[in-house]
């Protein structure tokens, strides 16, 4: 596919955009894309998703802010690798939420998260920001 000057135009590419956003889903959310039935906030910044076919999300969302360091983003994306299978997002108001397809691995994400502190002894990443609770 090396460039011809004699055909200009010939397997060219252009604006190829940017990649479908479905390709990041965790497996639970594409097989059952547009099958939710309702979601109830099982306490502030834990949600339950639940679907037509039976499939529940669990929805742990922590705090972050707007520059983080690639300390911490490691440390986001090792949790993610530990608990959530390596899917994580971020919110357009930059928490950071973690999801869970079994409720058996919810527990022990929620305990890690509550066990990480900074120095100065404040959570790292602190529980919150849905219903009755404030984000950053």
């Amino acid at each position: 596919m090396a460039f011809d000057p004699n055909e200009p135009m010939k397997d060219r590419i252009t604006d190829i955009g940017p990649p479908h956003y479905e390709q990041y889903f965790p497996p639970v959310i594409k097989e059952n894309y547009g099958k939710w039935k309702y979601h109830d906030i099982l306490e502030p910044g834990v949600l339950v998703h639940v679907s037509e076919t039976g499939a529940e999300v669990y929805t742990v969302r922590v705090g972050g802010c707007r520059l983080m360091s690639v300390d911490i983003i490691r440390e986001i994306c090792d949790l993610a690798d530990k608990h959530c299978d390596g899917y994580m997002r971020w919110t357009t108001r930059n928490n950071v939420e973690f999801m869970v397809d079994d409720k058996a691995k919810l527990q022990p994400l929620m305990d890690d998260l509550k066990s990480r502190k900074f120095d100065g002894g404040s959570n790292k990443f602190p529980i919150g920001g849905t219903g009755a609770g404030i984000t950053n």
